[in-house]
């Protein structure tokens, strides 16, 4: 089945109409089910998935079977990491965090279609670009920031890729932020009574962007700062 051009990933809608059609006849659309792995870290990457709804975690874990979430890739990424660097195991285990659908797509049509040097290769480059300034913020962040700063940068970084209504539990929360649930709890308790959020079990509700941007800290700025100047250039 041929995908047209206006499915909803950002990244493929600045192609060429060329550069578009030769992918095109590739690209299958699939569901991201929730709580899915597409891979795990040391796995061969052999397709390519550009999200055209929901979220995909990036985690990083340890030995001891330890994960924090270091990125999240949207409508306005693709999973095209080890495609283009030539290492085609992919370094991070990907997670669905919240349902959706992709365009999916063999790793060795992009790897082919990146080699050519034209628009695909300049945004592919880009993307990595934003995906490593991501990764390096959230080292930082985890490591210098207060939980209640991580816990709003990260429902801003939400917002952007799902809209305000985010089907999330505090334990998925803690889960990605590697912090105490009690700790979430605590905090989402303190913005719904701020009025930022509101929450249920199973759903929060984002209802005062601004304030979630003024209790943020500096790295959501930064890291949607580089994704805006990817997409613009």
């Amino acid at each position: 089945m041929k995908v047209g051009p206006r499915m909803g990933n950002r990244l493929l809608k600045t192609l060429s109409a060329v550069e578009y059609g030769r992918l095109s006849a590739r690209l299958r659309m699939v569901q991201l089910p929730p709580g899915e792995v597409l891979y795990n870290a040391g796995d061969r990457a052999d397709f390519v998935y550009f999200p055209i709804s929901g979220v995909v975690s990036l985690l990083s874990t340890t030995e001891s079977g330890e994960v924090i979430e270091v990125a999240m890739v949207g409508s306005e990424g693709t999973t095209c990491l080890p495609v283009i660097t030539h290492q085609q195991e992919m370094p991070y285990r990907l997670l669905v965090q919240i349902a959706g659908h992709a365009l999916r797509i063999e790793a060795d049509t992009v790897r082919k279609e990146f080699v050519r040097g034209g628009r695909l290769h300049d945004l592919l480059i880009c993307h990595t670009h934003s995906l490593f300034s991501e990764i390096t913020q959230s080292a930082v962040c985890n490591r210098f920031h207060l939980a209640e700063a991580r816990f709003c940068r990260w429902l801003l970084s939400m917002q952007d890729r799902v809209g305000s209504e985010l089907p999330l539990t505090h334990e998925i929360i803690s889960y990605m932020l590697g912090a105490d649930r009690s700790n979430v709890s605590r905090i989402a308790k303190t913005l719904q009574e701020g009025g930022s959020i509101r929450y249920k079990y199973g759903s929060i509700t984002i209802l005062d962007r601004a304030g979630l941007e003024a209790a943020s800290c500096e790295c959501y700025r930064v890291v949607k700062q580089s994704v805006t100047h990817c997409l613009a250039a």
